[in-house]
Formats: structure tokens, C-alpha cells, sequence
């Protein structure tokens, strides 16, 4: 009753307020009307391997965006919540460099639904890793607090150092295909003390955004190396390449 009565309180002096715009709304960690119709979230026919969206029938399974059907992916399969336009740009770079961590309470259901085909109880999931030096700037790995949300949900195994940059790769913004690939070359692998725990199961990578999937492509194979069985991966965004 006494903690009724304090939050009551509290959303008199501080009411809900939508994450991206500021204006009032009805619950904690939500969008307004506006800003909910302006988010890109991903819905019916997705790449099988991405989840970028995709024009066609929901229920048509198996099918792959023009980029998947040219590169060669690691994976079994992949889903992302949004795509990288708009409110879900905006909400990417809120968690990933404006210390945002509220936006991880919003995007959960959306992380959640996305992931819900490439999960059984026996998948093991882990964040793409941060160089240490970035980590210590930042503070926080954006993908681990994603990943972290997701395991809790399905109730599976969560490593959040089952992977390591060991070198340090420049920004990849800009870079095109190629040199997106020859920059994370090498610099990703099995951390040597949870290296083991990849063995023989299936490993759901999480990260806030996938734009040529190379960081994922060397976050797979180093799972593969390892024993892994099956590669799947999940992003909060996905930079859909326009026809």
C-alpha cells in the first residue's frame, strides 16, 4: 500500500514520457502515438537470414533478401526487431552512444518476438563483443544488455563473454563490403575459459545493428571452430539496402 502510494506520487511530479520525444504518455518506457506510427518495426515476410523485411505473404518461408542471396552467411538463420531508418535509428544510437539504457525496457518485446524462432531451451546466447578500450570508454556493451534481456525471457544459458575482440578494428562506418570484412578479419574469438560451453550447442549471437554482417560472419565462424552446431543471430536493426 505504502509503495502504491510513493509511485503515485512519483508519477504526479514525474509522469511517463514517451523515450524519443519527450511528450506525455500512459506507461514507463513508451512511445507516443506519433512516434510509435514513425518506428520501422519489422512485420510479416523477412529474410530468412537478416530479417529485413521483405514485400510478399507472411507465410512463404526460406526466402532471402537480395544481399543474403550474394554473400555467403555463417548462420542457419536471423531475425532483427527493427529496420535502421527513422525512430529505429534514432532509438540504435540513443542506447549505443547516448547512455540510454531505458531503451533497452522498450525494444524487449520486440527483441523478444524476433528472436522466438531461433530459440529452444538448449541454446546458448551471447553478445558481440566490444574491444576493451571501447568498453572501458562506453562503459557498457549495448549488445550484452540486449542479449541479457533476451536469455532472461526464454529462460536460456547466457554467456556474456563467450566471445572477445581481441584486436582493436577501426569505425566501419563508411566502409563498403569488402573492407567492412578485411577490417574484422581475425579480430574476434572464443574467449579461451567459455570456449567449452559452445560445444555441440546451438549459439544465438546478439547485436544492436547489422548493416553488411560482417562482425557477425567472424563472430560465427569463431563459434563453428569451436564445435558449435548451429549459428543464429539477432539484431535490434537492420540496415535494409534500398532497391
Amino acid at each position: 500500500m505504502i509503495r502504491t502510494a510513493v509511485q503515485t506520487a512519483l508519477r504526479s511530479v514525474y509522469p511517463p514520457r514517451c523515450l524519443l520525444c519527450g511528450d506525455l504518455v500512459a506507461q514507463d518506457f513508451g512511445l507516443c502515438g506519433e512516434c510509435w506510427r514513425d518506428t520501422p518495426i519489422v512485420s510479416g515476410l523477412v529474410c530468412d537470414l537478416c530479417g529485413t523485411q521483405l514485400p510478399g505473404q507472411e507465410q512463404e518461408s526460406g526466402v532471402h533478401c537480395d544481399q543474403c542471396l550474394k554473400i555467403a552467411r555463417p548462420w542457419a538463420r536471423g531475425r532483427s526487431a527493427l529496420l535502421y531508418k527513422e525512430n529505429g535509428r534514432r532509438l540504435v544510437l540513443a542506447l549505443k552512444h547516448g547512455d540510454r539504457h531505458d531503451v533497452v525496457r522498450l525494444v524487449k518485446n520486440w527483441m523478444i518476438r524476433a528472436a522466438s524462432p531461433l530459440i529452444d531451451e538448449k541454446t546458448l546466447i551471447a553478445p558481440v563483443p566490444l574491444h576493451w578500450t571501447r568498453l572501458m570508454k562506453r562503459r557498457y556493451n549495448q549488445s550484452a544488455l540486449l542479449a541479457e534481456d533476451v536469455a532472461r525471457h526464454f529462460g536460456t544459458k547466457y554467456c556474456p563473454d563467450l566471445l572477445m575482440r581481441s584486436k582493436r578494428t577501426k569505425v566501419l562506418d563508411g566502409l563498403d563490403h569488402n573492407a567492412r570484412f578485411q577490417a574484422v578479419d581475425g579480430a574476434i574469438t572464443l574467449h579461451p575459459t567459455h570456449a567449452s560451453k559452445a560445444i555441440e550447442r546451438n549459439v544465438l549471437l546478439v547485436d544492436d545493428v547489422m548493416t553488411s554482417g560482417a562482425t557477425l560472419s567472424v563472430c560465427a565462424q569463431a563459434c563453428l571452430a569451436a564445435g558449435a552446431n548451429e549459428i543464429f543471430v539477432l539484431v535490434l536493426a537492420r540496415v535494409a539496402l534500398e532497391p
